[in-house]
């Protein structure tokens, strides 16, 4: 029986990884003028890959949907909120000055909790020992907004995540998620974002993963959402059990992920298929 189920999951997994094909060509070519901003190197971000009407969307601030929330950001960073009385204003002034460049360095060691802290998790940190207010959870429309508003200040700024010193070893366990197989489709992430990167699996064009444009408006989603919440989709794709939005697992993962981009030009708000 064990036999079985591992000759069908090895089957089923050979089958997925053949339904990609090189056949047609990405959409967006890299070499294009329009696009050198967002390659560096080998390195290319999703907008590259995305269909003129979508790159189109997210170059327009008026008809980018990922403003609702930016929008909605900006009104709660000078709104007080908690015990203390305080809004994110109170500490940090006028966001444009003092977030520029923030968003690019996330995820980083946090060393009150010995460990890293991704800019959702750094935002409540300041909510519940600064502010003395409840945590918004993750996923939530504040935190959402109030992520995109913060990364938005370091747009077209060159992600620039730190992997030595104390980062180092959660530096480690995010690559070694990247690399290793998972789920009942026994993939990793390289298999799609290394090994097929380019290619079309059914209809989706593989892209190389890289996370500079989150949070991000997924046209898939209709509406804005987290790099975690991919993450996870990732997860039940290849039938592997998602971890939860938060983890320790998922941010170890997306400072490696981070790493493997950085120098692209953070992109936030983004819009993607």
């Amino acid at each position: 029986m064990k036999r079985a189920v591992l000759t069908a999951t090895l089957i089923g997994a050979a089958a997925w990884l053949a339904a990609c094909t090189d056949e047609q060509p990405a959409s967006g070519h890299p070499t294009d003028p329009k696009m050198a901003k967002y390659v560096v190197g080998k390195l290319r971000t999703g907008y590259t890959y995305a269909e003129p009407e979508t790159r189109a969307i997210q170059d327009d601030d008026f008809n980018n949907p990922s403003f609702f929330w930016v929008d909605r950001g900006k009104e709660i960073w000078s709104k007080a909120e908690g015990t203390a009385g305080k809004s994110c204003a109170s500490c940090h002034g006028e966001a444009e000055k003092s977030m520029k460049g923030v968003g690019a360095t996330y995820p980083k060691y946090f060393a009150p909790k010995g460990k890293l802290v991704n800019l959702e998790q750094r935002i409540n940190i300041c909510r519940t020992e600064q502010m003395k207010a409840p945590e918004w959870k993750y996923e939530s429309t504040e935190l959402l907004a109030m992520t995109g508003y913060v990364k938005m200040q370091s747009r077209d700024l060159p992600v620039n995540v730190a992997i030595d010193g104390p980062a180092a070893p959660f530096f480690e366990k995010g690559k070694a998620f990247y690399y290793e197989r998972r789920g009942l489709n026994d993939l990793a992430c390289k298999h799609c974002h290394v090994d097929n990167e380019g290619n079309y699996i059914r209809a989706e064009l593989l892209s190389q993963g890289q996370s500079n444009g989150f949070p991000t408006y997924r046209l898939k989603w209709q509406k804005f959402g987290s790099l975690h919440r991919r993450m996870a989709g990732c997860n039940e794709e290849i039938r592997a059990e998602p971890f939860p939005m938060g983890s320790d697992e998922y941010v170890n993962l997306e400072l490696y992920v981070a790493w493997r981009g950085n120098g692209l030009p953070v992109e936030t708000p983004s819009v993607r298929k």
